[in-house]
């Protein structure tokens, strides 16, 4: 059998396996089941195959399982009753082996995992949630911590991640804003094409690469009044200069797989696009991998979207637009072959899927190493190295939003500290969704963190949790304040949850998102289907802050949260304010880092945040015409995008375009001199933004091009020099093409979108000599 000869080019295999498919086999291909339903774990630790799975693999066989390692309230799968490491990889074996050994062409499954911040699976290593990995501004530490993940997953026999999420923060009331990277297209495509090379490398069939999947194709983060799926109202042309700007950049990285969104875009849902899955992915941009729906998005084309009348018509619609596999895989298995007998497809459309699905699996090696090492899994999942990589991203991801009269550093002698707050010492509230539950000792709580940095004595460092996140009890105000009494210095702990909980009618079955609910003993008020009306701060935690505040102590406040918090009060009052989103494992560690000065912040801002809800959009590249201001405030964030404090200072000067006209095809270069004249040594994010003086269509106020982040000593100076090519000038045109028209350029560049110096860019029509 050809298809089994690996010295063959994979497209001959391909088509001789295809050659050799039933339509049920072909359709088996398309589908993706839930992983965790494939096998039982016995008393003893050792798994067997459910009856269900044999059932799958005797009616047509599995293309792919979906989360066979995830453990969370969805799976029901908890740290008891989950799989260790080795246990993983030993599941998967067993499930691969029964599927090849019980199959008529013996075609081995594709593990799909989610890894958006680290392998959502039991004792794999918890990076920082994405939102936090952006705000690192640094590109090699995301490429080492994609490949950290892809080891991890791929040890276990996970073959494709359903990560990176690339879309664009519009609106951060929306549930998922901890899963993307910032609110800009520049720096996400940038991370994108690190992404690649972290997760994919530069082959596909060894033990520590995986198949990366660009989500959520597309728009999804600009949502109507930022809820989760809700209608997307845009033209074309901002389309393909905001939305789409960061998928082109990783197709062209090589990306090998994308999911559609569950949103829709001007009335058509993104999972039957076949403008946006046909004509522009594959067709324009090139794209050579497979396309896979999110969890219940077919069904939305029936119910929810209503564009189908029935499931053959809403299979018939998502296969003919592009969509090669469906998660879950329920309306594929069990309406394509009545399509194909009413007409409605046709087995052309079915071969064209199975090829791509096909083609992976030849890519990645499957056919001929269908099993993974469970000593490997056991050696590199959680490794000391990966520990200390996650602390670092957790260092550098951390931005200090205020440091009033030098609070911040703090003396690791002589203080008493009162460490108070809802996310002080809870360990799920610090790493974001798409967690699975994981051993205590795993995760470093900013309370442990803290004693840690101070050694053993327990009486310099008081606790109190006085509150939790949401509910209306202030029974822990007391002991709060009696904490605090005692202190020379108080830190706040503060911010929000994405700790999914256990129980019943905490989950969407149809999704795997959170329902949304009052309970107070529910912490959860962010994540996947937890959008907001509002920024604040949830129950009493104002309350609770403003209650040690009367102290007339120092404050520092802490924020560990998945979305911007708007809370003016605590802007104003506190003494230093540190931004730390959701840290992941090692945030308590990276925080003290922070704290006591043996770190020096280097984050900065990938979203704007508003001094009210009410200011909302408000991300910095906006159109000029955005207005003036409302009558209750203006229009300025209370921190601008970019923005991030140092223990040191730094000065900019002599900001030089050279040269200053150029041909629309030309490129020029930066340069700026950038100088530490603070005490100690640091790390600055140069940013380079640019503005259109005057275009054909309107473009936004300013647009970051290109940042670069530094260390220098106290005293030292460095000349920072930027590219200005094409890309960074083109505007889209009525065509949706990128095009450099002539005119003036302003090119600024500075610290954040509000600190710059600019110099002019002028570009000379075709024809004119420069």
């Amino acid at each position: 059998m050809n298809y089994k000869d690996a010295s063959l080019p994979v497209q001959e295999r391909v088509q001789d396996l295809l050659g050799r498919m039933t339509t049920e086999e072909k359709i088996g291909q398309l589908i993706q089941p839930m992983g965790w339903k494939t096998y039982v774990k016995e008393a003893d630790g050792t798994v067997r195959v459910t009856d269900e799975f044999k059932k799958d693999i005797a009616e047509g066989g599995i293309g792919s399982l979906y989360g066979a390692l995830r453990a969370d309230p969805w799976t029901e799968v908890t740290l008891e009753t989950g799989l260790s490491p080795r246990q993983g990889a030993v599941a998967t074996n067993e499930i691969q082996r029964y599927a090849l050994e019980n199959s008529r062409l013996g075609i081995p499954i594709l593990f799909g995992e989610e890894c958006s911040h680290g392998h959502m699976a039991i004792g794999a290593t918890v990076f920082p949630v994405p939102l936090a990995v952006g705000s690192a501004w640094n590109m090699e530490l995301y490429r080492k911590m994609c490949e950290a993940i892809a080891v991890e997953t791929r040890s276990q026999g996970g073959a494709a991640t359903y990560s990176p999420v690339l879309d664009v923060v519009r609106d951060p009331r929306w549930g998922r804003t901890e899963e993307c990277f910032a609110e800009d297209p520049y720096l996400i495509g940038e991370l994108a094409v690190e992404a690649m090379k972290g997760l994919q490398g530069d082959r596909l069939d060894c033990n520590r690469t995986i198949v990366a999947t660009l989500k959520h194709f597309a728009a999804y983060g600009s949502s109507e009044g930022g809820r989760n799926a809700a209608p997307v109202h845009m033209g074309l042309r901002e389309l393909h200069e905001v939305d789409l700007l960061p998928f082109k950049k990783a197709v062209e990285a090589g990306a090998c797989s994308v999911m559609t969104a569950y949103n829709e875009i001007d009335g058509v849902p993104c999972t039957s696009s076949s403008y946006l899955l046909n004509d522009l992915l594959r067709e324009q941009w090139g794209f050579d991998g497979f396309v896979i729906t999110d969890f219940g998005a077919i069904q939305m084309l029936v119910s929810g979207h209503n564009t189908a009348e029935n499931g053959e018509q809403a299979v018939a619609q998502s296969l003919k637009a592009g969509v090669d596999m469906e998660m879950s895989g329920c309306m594929y298995r069990k309406h394509l072959g009545q399509a194909l007998e009413q007409g409605i497809i046709e087995e052309t459309d079915l071969d064209t899927a199975v090829r791509r699905v096909l083609e992976m699996k030849f890519r990645l090696g499957l056919f001929e190493q269908p099993f993974v090492d469970p000593d490997f899994a056991e050696q590199v999942i959680g490794c000391e190295d990966h520990i200390q990589l996650a602390r670092k991203v957790a260092q550098e991801g951390i931005i200090l939003l205020k440091n009033e009269e030098n609070t911040l550093p703090l003396s690791k002698t002589g203080t008493k500290l009162a460490v108070i707050g809802p996310n002080a010492n809870h360990v799920y509230n610090q790493l974001g969704d798409y967690t699975s539950p994981q051993p205590r000792e795993h995760i470093v709580t900013v309370l442990d963190g803290i004693r840690r940095k101070l050694g053993t004595d327990t009486e310099q460092v008081l606790y109190a949790p006085g509150c939790r996140i949401k509910g209306d009890s202030r029974e822990g105000f007391a002991q709060a304040r009696a904490c605090a009494e005692q202190a020379d210095i108080i830190i706040m702990v503060m911010g929000g949850s994405s700790s999914r909980d256990f129980g019943e009618g905490t989950i969407d079955l149809r999704t795997g998102a959170s329902v949304v609910t009052d309970d107070p003993w529910n912490d959860m008020e962010c994540g996947e289907g937890i959008d907001r009306s509002s920024l604040s701060l949830m129950g009493v935690q104002l309350e609770l802050v403003q209650e040690v505040h009367k102290l007339g102590k120092p404050i520092i406040v802490v924020y560990i949260n998945g979305r911007p918090i708007a809370e003016p009060w605590i802007d104003e009052h506190a003494h230093a304010i540190l931004e730390a989103w959701y840290p992941g494992q090692e945030g308590g560690n990276a925080i003290a880092d922070i704290l006591f000065g043996d770190v020096n912040p280097s984050g900065r801002l990938t979203v704007s945040i508003p001094k009210h809800v009410g200011q909302l959009p408000i991300y910095y590249n906006a159109k000029r015409t955005r207005g003036k201001r409302y009558l209750e405030t203006d229009l300025a964030p209370q921190y601008p995008f970019g923005f991030g404090l140092s223990y040191t200072e730094f000065k900019y000067e002599n900001v030089r375009v050279v040269p200053e006209v150029i041909g629309p095809d030309d490129e020029a270069e930066v340069q700026v001199e950038v100088t530490n004249t603070g005490p100690v040594a640091g790390n600055e994010v140069v940013q380079l933004y640019i503005t259109d003086v005057s275009a054909s269509v309107t473009r936004a106020e300013i647009s970051l091009k290109g940042f670069h982040k530094i260390r220098l000593e106290p005293g030292q100076t460095r000349t920072v020099t930027f590219p200005v090519q094409k890309e960074h000038l083109a505007l889209i045109d009525s065509r949706l093409q990128p095009v450099v028209e002539p005119g003036e350029f302003r090119l600024m560049v500075g610290s954040s979108s509000r600190d710059w110096t600019a110099c002019s860019l002028h570009i000379q029509k075709v024809g004119v000599e420069v």
